[in-house]
């Protein structure tokens, strides 16, 4: 995860985007650190390449990572390409859940999450 983050940063930057990313990733359970990588490659690349963002915020916890932007998210973002449906497995096969979506009024939020699930906000 931290050279995913690390990757991410230097993306990002090169990409004209302002990245609000942890520096530690020892808060997320160890159980958890493959797949959240996976995630936040898949996540920080769209926002490059997609996005037209100027801001990426990411969070991270224990259970959980999310990555928003400020970007020109869209519903149909969600089926171009096979990153997302792909994460989206292997999320599910661990039993976690991911939500991905447009924010309103702007923007895009990428949600990997293990645990009770939280209300999608707008």
């Amino acid at each position: 995860m931290a050279g995913e983050l690390a990757r991410g940063r230097e993306l990002l930057r090169a990409s004209g985007v302002v990245a609000e990313l942890p520096t530690a990733t020892d808060v997320v359970d160890v159980s958890h650190q493959e797949l959240f990588g996976w995630a936040l490659r898949e996540g920080l690349t769209n926002v490059a390449r997609h996005a037209h963002a100027t801001r990426c915020t990411v969070v991270l916890t224990a259970s959980e990572v999310e990555i928003r932007d400020d970007g020109v998210g869209s519903a149909s973002a969600a089926s171009d390409g096979n990153g997302l449906a792909g994460l989206g497995e292997r999320v599910a096969a661990a039993g976690g859940r991911l939500e991905a979506g447009p924010l309103s009024p702007r923007g895009w939020r990428l949600l990997v999450s293990f645990g009770p699930a939280m209300a999608t906000p707008t």
